[in-house]
C-alpha cells in the first residue's frame, strides 16, 4: 500500500484547531484513492474513502471505554476496492426501481438491469463504483470532508447531468453528519443514501439479532419477492416489522410468518414524521447507542447473517462462530417511488437543490 500522509489543521471561529489526516492509498482506473481520518476531542475516529464517498470505520468506545470500530470496514485499498456497497455514497437511486423503467413527461426510460429483473442502487456502475474528487473542509469547527460527483446525462439510463457533493463532518458529539446536495440540468429522480453497516458488539464480533432496536415507524410498505412496494402503506402492529417498542433484532426471527420461516428484514419503513430521533439501537453487552436522525420519509432495514442460526443458538445455549452479522439502516425515499405516483415524489427539475440530512449519534449507556 503506499502510504503517503498530509495533515490538515484549520482553526475557525476561535475554536481549538481539528486535524484531519489524509492518505494516498493507490490508484484506481487512473484515479487517486485517498483514506481520510477524522479525529475528534474524544479521541474517537471516522474515516472515510472517496472511492465511493463511503464510510471505512467508525471507532467509538464501549461502556469500558474500550474503543473499537463498529462497521465492517477495512482501510486497505484493495479491500475497499472489494467491499461493494459497505459504507458507500448510493445513487443515482438508491434501492429498487422495477424492471429497470419509469416514465418521466410521457418518456419511459430504460435502466440497467443488475438485480433482476430490477435495476438497484443505480445500476452495476453505480456512484457507490466511482472514485470521487475530496475536498477538506478548513474553515469549519468540526472535521469534515466533502465528496463531489458528476454523473452525465444518461449514465445507467438515468435523464439529466447531475452535480453532487456529499459532505460528512464528525462532531464532538460523536455525530456523523451526512450532507447530501444535487442539482440537474434536465428533469430526473433521485434517491441518496449511505450503506453503512454496523455491529456495536465490534467488527467480526458476533450477531447483531441480539440488539435492542426502536423504530419511529407506524407503518411500512409491503413488498413483492424481489423487494418491490406493493405500492400498499401497511400498519405494522401485528407484524414482525414492529419495533415502534424496543425489542431485540432477532425477537421474530426464526418464527414462523405468512406461512414461511421469517429469516430476517430487507424492508421499507415508513417513518414518523413527528419523531425527532428515527431509530434507536442499544446493545446492552457493550453499552454502545446508536441513534439516528434524518429528513427522509423512509427507512430500510437490512440485516446480514443467517437469522435462525441465531435463533437456535439461543435456543440451544451454544452461539455458533461461522456467521458474520451487521445491520444496515438506509435513510431514503421508498423503493420504486418513480412507479408508485402515491409515493412521496423523486423527481428534481432543473433550478431545483435536493438537499437531505442524517444523523448518526453515538454513545454509550452504562446500566
Amino acid at each position: 500500500m503506499i502510504a503517503i500522509t498530509f495533515v490538515i489543521s484549520g482553526v475557525a471561529f476561535g475554536q481549538k484547531s481539528q486535524k484531519v489526516k489524509k492518505e494516498l492509498l493507490g490508484e484506481h482506473n487512473g484515479s487517486e484513492v485517498y483514506l481520510f481520518t477524522l479525529t475528534n476531542k474524544h479521541g474517537n475516529v471516522l474515516k472515510l474513502a472517496n472511492h465511493g464517498a463511503r464510510i471505512v470505520s467508525i471507532e467509538v468506545p464501549d461502556k469500558f471505554g474500550n474503543r473499537a470500530n463498529i462497521t465492517p470496514g477495512n482501510d486497505e485499498l484493495q479491500a475497499i476496492l472489494r467491499d461493494a456497497f459497505g459504507g458507500v455514497t448510493i445513487g443515482r437511486f438508491a434501492n429498487r426501481i422495477a424492471n429497470g423503467k419509469f416514465t418521466l413527461d410521457g418518456v419511459e426510460y430504460n435502466l440497467t438491469v443488475n438485480d433482476p429483473p430490477n435495476a438497484s442502487h443505480g445500476g452495476p456502475n453505480g456512484w457507490y463504483s466511482k472514485v470521487w474528487d475530496a475536498e477538506i473542509n478548513k474553515s469549519v469547527k468540526d472535521p469534515s470532508v466533502k465528496f463531489s460527483y458528476v454523473s452525465a446525462d444518461m449514465e445507467a439510463g438515468f435523464p439529466g447531468k447531475v452535480n453532487v457533493s456529499v459532505n460528512f463532518a464528525w462532531n464532538d458529539n460523536n455525530e456523523v453528519i451526512i450532507d447530501y446536495l444535487a442539482t440537474t440540468d434536465k428533469k430526473t429522480v433521485i434517491n441518496l443514501t449511505n450503506h453503512v453497516y454496523f455491529n456495536l458488539h465490534g467488527d467480526g464480533m458476533g450477531y447483531i439479532y441480539d440488539h435492542i432496536l426502536t423504530i419511529n415507524a407506524s407503518n411500512y410498505t409491503p413488498m413483492d419477492e424481489t423487494y418491490i412496494p406493493l405500492g400498499e402503506i401497511k400498519p405494522v402492529s401485528g407484524t414482525p416489522y414492529d419495533f415502534t417498542t424496543p425489542h431485540q433484532i432477532g425477537y421474530k426471527i426464526g418464527e414462523e410468518y405468512n406461512g414461511e420461516l421469517f429469516r430476517g428484514y430487507n424492508d421499507n419503513y415508513v417513518l414518523d414524521k413527528d419523531a425527532e430521533i428515527a431509530v434507536t439501537v442499544y446493545d446492552p453487552e457493550s453499552g454502545r447507542v446508536i441513534e439516528m436522525m434524518t429528513d427522509q420519509p423512509g427507512m430500510q432495514l437490512y440485516t446480514r447473517g443467517r437469522g435462525t442460526a441465531w435463533k437456535e443458538s439461543v435456543e440451544s445455549e451454544e452461539k455458533p462462530t461461522n456467521v458474520r452479522s451487521s445491520f444496515a439502516l438506509e435513510t431514503q425515499h421508498y423503493p420504486n417511488s418513480p412507479n408508485q405516483p402515491e409515493f412521496p415524489s423523486t423527481v428534481l427539475s432543473p433550478g431545483e437543490q435536493f438537499k437531505s440530512q442524517t444523523i448518526y449519534r453515538f454513545s454509550v449507556r452504562k446500566d
